[in-house]
């Protein structure tokens, strides 16, 4: 699809890797939906729907919140107009909690890490199923971190959890939607420079954002199903 006429969504775009997708995207020309939990306090992504009038419209959502996840996927169909359909999904919202430590773990991180890093992408986009266009695109932004075979630490565990079940989401939804050629992949965006990522991370929002939209913009129904880092490289599960 040529980038000029794509309609994409971008949750978690108040900052970060999600800002600079959806900054990218709407340089390409697309038109973007962009979800964050509190609109009013998104700064930058309001300065960046100036800049694009018409073509980024910013909505609330929490995508570990069932309410909310319901009101967006209603108000969504309002912003798309007659006919509007979803040619990308990038269930990029995430959570890392620091600082935990085996032997004092408890249930409120990893239960919120479930809920943001995996139950929030597959019910957001279950939800939004009816309103992506055949032959489009879910990328979930997973990590490397969530590569069962890949564990050699015992480190940042509701988050590595978490999206060890969000890679399994992503396997499903392959198989879910694979009848209307829609391709689901998990993609692993680097150690990126970010409020998450810290001072110390390899990869710049700029690198990395335009590494995984040269992957998306490469994808094919065939790639369903896969985990790819940010240079279209294979992870192990």
């Amino acid at each position: 699809m040529d980038s000029r006429s794509r309609t994409s969504v971008v949750t978690g775009a108040n900052r970060g890797l999600g800002l600079e997708l959806a900054r990218r995207l709407l340089d390409g020309g697309g038109r973007v939906v962009a979800a964050c939990r509190a609109p009013g306090r998104a700064t930058a992504l309001n300065g960046l729907a100036g800049e694009h009038p018409g073509r980024l419209h910013v909505l609330p959502l929490d995508v570990a919140d069932a309410r909310s996840r319901t009101a967006f996927a209603s108000e969504l169909p309002l912003v798309l107009g007659e006919g509007g359909r979803i040619d990308l999904l990038v269930n990029n919202a995430g959570v890392l909690h620091s600082g935990e430590r085996f032997g004092s773990l408890g249930e409120a991180n990893l239960e919120h890490s479930f809920r943001v890093n995996a139950m929030g992408p597959l019910l957001l986009t279950q939800a939004l199923a009816p309103l992506l266009a055949d032959g489009a695109k879910v990328a979930n932004l997973s990590s490397r971190l969530g590569s069962i075979a890949g564990c050699s630490r015992f480190g940042t565990p509701s988050y590595n959890i978490g999206k060890a079940a969000q890679n399994m989401a992503t396997a499903l939804l392959a198989h879910a939607l694979a009848g209307r050629g829609i391709a689901v992949v998990a993609l692993h965006p680097g150690w990126v420079q970010t409020a998450m990522g810290g001072d110390q991370a390899t990869e710049t929002t700029a690198e990395s954002a335009a590494g995984l939209l040269s992957v998306i913009d490469r994808l094919e129904a065939a790639d369903s199903g896969r985990f790819l880092d940010w240079t279209g490289q294979e992870i192990p599960w």
